[in-house]
Order: structure tokens, then sequence, then C-alpha cells
């Protein structure tokens, strides 16, 4: 017998994987006609259905619309992962997430509870899980929501996150010094920024770091910029967004937006022997004592205390319904229902669609937060490093910690005012048990002020826009430059990211980039779901974080 080409082999071979899947295709067409046919004979009474659809065509699709859904995401390029390096660079692991696994008086990890740790997900196998070794009562925060799927938007292993500072960098010292400055300012009302001695000299101290990656004015960070995200809208008018201040309507109430405020100047793991409980995974020795009456959000730690105890969405889903509040006219000018004679939204354009999609995209989001922090990142939080700075100015260790930190104006009043060099903490727990980067609030409020944008209109103008006074009893006209949707609701989104950097337990970088992927995952929610709709709708257009314009 001749030899035959290779190519025709192959053709061949082609040809008769095709054969098999039409063979295959047929017997099921097969197999469904039969089952119609059953379910037409089976129904005693006629179809009262009306529609231009058969129920047939109707199933089929719908099949097809979730099948082209999955398409697109499955074929977007694969993102790649990187990472800061820290893990392979230090062997005793002092630039990862350690908390709550045991440590050494130094707070440096036991190895073998790490490479547990590792192994179990690296596997993802829940029985390794359950034999990770602890330090103390308190658990790891759900690290097996790494690997969960979903069934809308992007897989949370499909999506981006740039590289974090590492453990020596420049950047990664600034962003230390500025934890610090907020710590020692948490009391400072934000209206007295300008003139207060503390901002004034955090200011002109974070002017100095060579790598400090936020917002500035001349190229210097002022008291106007300070602790303020980079978003457009960030800068204008007061550092409270006008979604912190105004009332809520809520079914048939309205809550007034006056909160427990924790007393001033009581912050937590100040102690070395109360730093390293926490630290291996030990219950905190006190608790927070709050002041009456309670209080407009007015400085560091009433933000921060905030963004403490709040559920998920509760920021978002506050500012869905003060949004609805100011009726027709916030809505997005593309929603096909504001020219309509006949019929207003609401399963579809309208409350029920708005409030359901920002819990939506959420929990989407904390998945691929949750990807990065366990899967990939593994970054430590600021507390584990103010340990790292602690040990070194008392010559218990030489860690590589850039030599800007240490030249920080901080340092010394941290010192002066608590005796050690830990960074004060606005909780007595300190952090949650899951790695810093990115910031799950960030993630979570990036996701759903994405929905908003979508669905409300950005340039609407906020009425009566209001500034807490300075003993957060009372709200005061504001009077200034007009505040718009966009820019209150990107404001909103950086007071609930960076309210956790003012507590102590993140990072800039942690909030800014968290943001980012929260607007990732809303935005492919957003495009998974635009060809579900009847109505003549062109398109989601929203303003990105970044500042640029899109139509989905």
């Amino acid at each position: 017998m001749s030899k035959k080409d290779p190519n025709i082999m192959d053709e061949l071979f082609d040809l008769d994987e095709e054969i098999t899947d039409m063979n295959q295709e047929k017997k099921i067409a097969s197999k469904n006609k039969k089952k119609d046919k059953e379910y037409v004979d089976t129904t005693s009474d006629p179809c009262c259905q009306i529609g231009p659809l058969t129920p047939i065509q109707r199933r089929n699709k719908a099949f097809q619309i979730r099948k082209n859904a999955a398409q697109f995401e499955r074929d977007l390029p694969l993102p790649s992962h990187p990472c800061n390096g820290d893990e392979n660079r230090f062997p005793n692991k002092i630039g990862n997430f350690t908390k709550a696994l045991p440590h050494n008086e130094l707070g440096e990890v036991d190895i073998h509870a790490y490479n547990a740790f590792i192994q179990a997900l690296t596997t993802g196998n829940p029985d390794m899980f359950e034999n990770i070794p602890l330090g103390g009562v308190v658990k790891l925060a759900n690290p097996q929501a790494a690997y969960a799927y979903d069934m809308m938007g992007p897989d949370s292993h499909h999506t981006f996150i740039a590289i974090p500072p590492a453990f020596s960098s420049a950047w990664r010292a600034g962003e230390m010094a500025e934890d610090y400055w907020a710590a020692l300012t948490r009391d400072v009302p934000f209206n007295d920024y300008n003139t207060n001695c503390l901002t004034m000299a955090a200011a002109e101290d974070l002017s100095n770091f060579s790598d400090f990656r936020g917002p500035k004015q001349d190229g210097v960070v002022t008291t106007e910029t300070l602790f303020r995200g980079d978003t457009p809208g960030d800068l204008v008018g007061p550092y409270v967004s006008q979604f912190f201040f105004k009332d809520i309507p809520f079914g048939n109430r309205i809550v007034k937006q006056r909160y427990n405020s924790p007393v001033a100047g009581k912050d937590f793991m100040v102690t070395y022997d109360e730093w390293l409980n926490i630290q291996n995974g030990g219950l905190p020795n006190e608790a927070i004592i709050f002041d009456k009456p309670r209080r407009y959000i007015r400085n560091g730690r009433d933000l921060g205390q905030w963004v403490h105890v709040d559920f998920t969405y509760q920021g978002v889903l506050s500012a869905c319904l003060i949004l609805l509040g100011f009726g027709e006219n916030a809505l997005d000018p593309g929603n096909p229902y504001l020219n309509s004679k006949t019929q207003n939204g609401f399963i579809t354009f309208g409350a029920a669609q708005f409030l359901d999609f920002v819990a939506k995209a959420v929990r989407v989001a904390l998945e691929a937060a949750w990807f990065q922090k366990f899967l990939v990142q593994r970054v430590l939080r600021p507390e584990a490093f103010g340990g790292c700075v602690q040990n070194n100015l008392t010559g218990a260790t030489d860690y590589p910690i850039n030599e800007e930190l240490f030249d920080s104006t901080s340092l010394p009043i941290v010192f002066e005012k608590y005796g050690t060099y830990l960074l004060p903490m606005a909780y007595p727990e300190g952090s949650p048990t899951h790695p810093a980067y990115p910031a799950g609030h960030a993630t979570a409020v990036g996701a759903g002020v994405t929905m908003l944008k979508a669905f409300f209109n950005e340039a609407f103008i906020i009425p009566n826009p209001v500034v807490a006074s300075s003993n957060g009893l009372r709200l005061l006209p504001y009077e200034g430059e007009d505040l718009t949707v966009g820019g209150e609701l990107n404001k909103f989104a950086s007071n609930i990211s960076i309210g956790r950097d003012l507590a102590g337990v993140h990072w800039r970088s942690d909030s800014i980039d968290g943001l980012n992927l929260g607007e990732t995952v809303a935005i492919r929610i957003l495009q998974d779901y635009k060809n579900t709709y009847n109505e003549d709708f062109e398109g989601f257009t929203l303003t990105k974080f970044n500042g640029t314009t899109i139509i989905i």
C-alpha cells in the first residue's frame, strides 16, 4: 500500500472529525425534536403565549445569547499575572502576607506553616486548607473564594492588575509614610486640613519622597490633595463625597447619615506584644469606645470606622437610592425610557435593574480581588511592615527598607507619642486575614460605582451640596464649584477605598488598583448584558476612573 501524503492524512482526519460532529448534531437535533413533540403532545390546554418568537425559538435564542457572551469572554486575550517578586526575593517572607500563621519573636513567619499555606493554595485541595497551621484562634478569610467560577462577567482569573510596589522600593516607602501620617492626623477635621500643623507637615514630608504617587498640585503634595484619590472630581469641593452626606430614601423612611464615631485619640496595636499577638492570630485586648452623639463623617477616624463595619455593597446601594431620589433628570441620557410616551423603566432600565446590578457587580469583583490576593500577589499589610520598621530602628533586624522612609518626619512623632515605631491602627484587630493587594473595599466600590455611572447622568449637578461641620454635628451649605454626579461618585469610591488606608489596613496602591480592577469587572458584566434587551438601546456610556469615556 502506497504511503499517503501527510497533509492528505490530516485533511482526511479533519473530515472524519467533521462528519462525526455532524452526526452528533443530528442526533441531538433529533432528540430535541422528539422532546419538543412530547412537550406539545402532553399539553392538554392550548398555549396562551403571544410574542414574536415561538417557545422553541425563544429557547434557542436564549441559549445563543449565553453562548455568545461566554465565547466573547473566552476569546479575550489571556492576561499575564505578574507580581513584585518579594516572595522569591526574601526567604523569610517578610514581604508577604502571613497574618494568622505562627511567627517568631521578630514577627517572621514559621516557614513550615507558610509552605503549608502555599501548598494548599497551589493545589486548591480543600483538605489541605484544613491542615494549615495557625498561630492563634483567628482564621484565614475565605482563601478558596479565589477558585470560584461565576455565570456572568469575566472569570476571576481572566482579569489583569498592575504589579504592586516591592518591599524595598521608594514607592513602598512613600506609601508607608502616608499611612503613618494618616494615623497621626485621624482626628483632624477635613475642614481644618489647610490650617492644621500636622496636615501641613504631612504634605511637606510626602512631597520629599522620590516616588510618592498620590495627587499633587504643581508637583507637590498640598493640604488640598492630601489623602485624596486621583480620579476626575477627587480634588473638587469637600474631601467627603455628597453621597456620604445626603439623606438616603429607604422605603418609607429617610435615613440621616449620622454614624457612630470612635472617641478621639484612641489607637491600637502600638505596643510590640499586642502587635505580635495580632500577627499570630490572637484576639485583641481592647475594643473601640464610641463618642456620643452620632456624627456626620468629618475626619479620618470617622471615615475609617464607616469602612470598618459596612457590608459589601452598602455604600453603592445608598448612593443608588440617593440618585433615584433625584428623579428622572438624574438618569443617563441614553436610557431608552426617557423619551417614551407610554412606558417607564423598572425591570429593565429602572430601579430594579440599577439596585440589582450594583450588588451583582460587587460580588463578582470580589472574586477577582481574591484571586489576585491569594493566588498571585500575597502582599503584606502595612501593620506588618510597621513591625519591620520597629525591628530595624531598634537594631533587632536589618531589613532592606528604603532609606527614604527613615528620613520621614512622621517617625519621630510616632515614637514620641506611642513609644514605638509601629503603625498606630484604628481597629483593635488590625487588618482582616487576607492579603493586602488589591483592596477588597476598593475593588467592590470600583465595580458598584462603575455600574452607577452607566445608569445615571454623570453631568447632573447635585442640588444643595453640603459639608460637615468640624465637630460633625451639623451639615453646612457648600458654596463653591458645582459638584456633579460623576465627580462625586468618583470621590465616593476614593473615600471608601482610601478610608481603609486612613485606618491603617491598606496601602494607596491597594486602593487605586483595586478601583481599576472593579471597574474592569463591571464593564465586562455590562458587555455580557448588552444584547439581552428588547428596547431600542444604543449602549451604556460612562467615564472611566482614568477620565476616558467609553460606550458599551
